[in-house]
């Protein structure tokens, strides 16, 4: 990697109980430990997106800039009623064009023993569509509960586990981010 590569780490959820929030500070403070890579958090509830789908009305310019400057994606949902978020859908439908070619990888979040994975297997062919290239592994956060405190903060039992898992998946992430960038950059 010769420049710095953005990753958009995406909070799927605008629920006000959300657990999965404290999963997706984890991942992007994660991300800003790396060397050469620029984190750009975007937590679904500083943003506005009216209407449905990819019509220009319904964007908001802030996540339009975002999804254009990012070289890939790290999206984190938690799972309700065996699905992802609505919210996470919104956001998904309103930039197809600046998602093309690019990576995305997945964490999962439950308050169960899933960790979110049928939220994942029902957002993958979404994604796809998009245009986005599904790294070929998740990382699953099941009982969310119980791995970090109530201020976010990771219980000492479950970091070493998560931080192996997570920096895998952020190289596997970071290394398609590359390739796809100099592939898009001759296009």
């Amino acid at each position: 990697m010769n420049q710095p590569l953005t990753i958009a780490v995406l909070a799927g959820t605008t629920r006000a109980q959300r657990q999965s929030i404290k999963a997706a500070h984890y991942i992007a403070h994660f991300g800003q430990q790396l060397e050469n890579v620029e984190i750009i958090f975007v937590d679904p509830t500083e943003f506005y997106f009216p209407g449905d789908g990819n019509d220009p009305e319904g964007k908001d310019s802030r996540y339009s800039d975002i999804t254009a400057k990012a070289d890939a994606f790290f999206v984190i949902t938690p799972e309700y009623n065996h699905s992802f978020p609505g919210t996470l859908k919104r956001m998904l439908d309103s930039e197809l064009h600046n998602y093309n070619h690019k990576p995305v990888a997945f964490a999962g979040v439950s308050n169960g023993n899933w960790g979110g994975v049928r939220a994942i297997e029902a957002l993958v062919p979404a994604v796809r569509e998009t245009g986005l290239i599904v790294m070929s592994w998740d990382v699953y956060f099941p009982y969310i509960q119980n791995i970090f405190d109530e201020n976010g903060v990771m219980h000492d039992e479950h970091k070493e586990r998560y931080d192996a898992q997570v920096g895998k998946l952020y190289t596997e992430l970071l290394w398609f981010a590359d390739m796809l960038k100099t592939a898009r950059q001759k296009m």
